[in-house]
Order: structure tokens, then sequence, then C-alpha cells
């Protein structure tokens, strides 16, 4: 019995940092948390808790608004917005289509992933945008539809060194 404990122990002090610092999934759908959506609709209910039971805390009103998830339950998912704030949505209004919020000052955006090539438009704080692919510092967006490369660092959508293709 004691040999059992110290290896169990032993397997937790090793193996539990490599698990935590992995990640995790989602028990419902097997995707990584926390991970990027956006919002699949014009008016999206955020509940204190997962279900219709739950009170509405507040309502989004614009559709593709970024937002991440954070944990999975049944038909409901746990999210959290810019500001920091969290609550419950349905899974229906949610898209995993992966869109930004510039944040900061107004951004430049190029034509090319490089500070010298041509200024395509410049991004207000606030505007939001398709993401279309990250090589871990400059994304490929869409704004108004006008394509270009914003550095990642300068909006809201993206985790630090991620790369979408």
């Amino acid at each position: 019995m004691k040999f059992s404990i110290a290896l169990f122990s032993f397997l937790c002090l090793i193996l539990l940092p490599q698990l935590v610092s992995a990640g995790s999934v989602g028990s419902e759908t097997g995707l990584p948390l926390p991970r990027f959506v956006s919002l699949s609709s014009d008016k999206v209910n955020v509940r204190t808790g997962p279900g219709t039971r739950y009170p509405i805390n507040w309502v989004f009103v614009r559709r593709g608004w970024p937002v991440e998830v954070i944990e999975e339950y049944e038909l409901w998912r746990q999210i959290r917005d810019i500001e920091g704030a969290t609550g419950w949505v349905h899974k229906n209004l949610l898209s995993n289509r992966r869109t930004l919020i510039v944040t900061g000052d107004t951004r430049a955006v190029y034509e090319e992933p490089e500070e010298s090539s041509p200024v395509v438009l410049l991004a207000e704080p606030g505007v939001v945008g398709k993401l279309k692919e990250c090589d871990g510092r400059w994304c490929e967006i869409e704004i108004a539809g006008l394509s270009g490369w914003l550095m990642a660092n300068q909006f809201y959508g993206v985790y630090a060194n991620e790369k979408i293709r």
C-alpha cells in the first residue's frame, strides 16, 4: 500500500506540471481550452450558469465579436470577453470563425508582414475584423473588405506566438 501511494505521489509530481502546461481540452468537444471563437448572432445572452434557468448577466449585441471558450458543460460554453468578464452561452451562438478587436492606438495595417511595407489601412481601436492567418508574430487580417498584416500584439483574438493557417 505504501509503495502505491509513493508511486502515485511521484507520478503526480512528474506528470501534473506537464499536463497543466499542455493545456486542457473540452469535455464535450475535445477541442483545446481556452480557445478563441466568435459570436454567431447579433444578440447573445450571457448567463450566470450553464442553462436557461440561470439569469442573464448581460447581452452581447455584435455578431463576430471574439471571445474565449474557457469551459464546456453539455450544450453550454463558458466564455471570457476582452475585459475578462465570464459567463455561459449556448454553443449554437458561437462560431469557430476567428475574429479580432483592434486594441490600443490606431494601428497601421500593412500590405506585407513588415513595417517597411506600404500601409493598406489605419484601424481604429475597437474595430472588429476577420483573422485569416498568423505566423506567431504577424497576422493577416481583413477589415471592411481590405486585407493586410497586423502585428499579433496589437489586437485581441490570438494567443502569444499562435500560428494559424
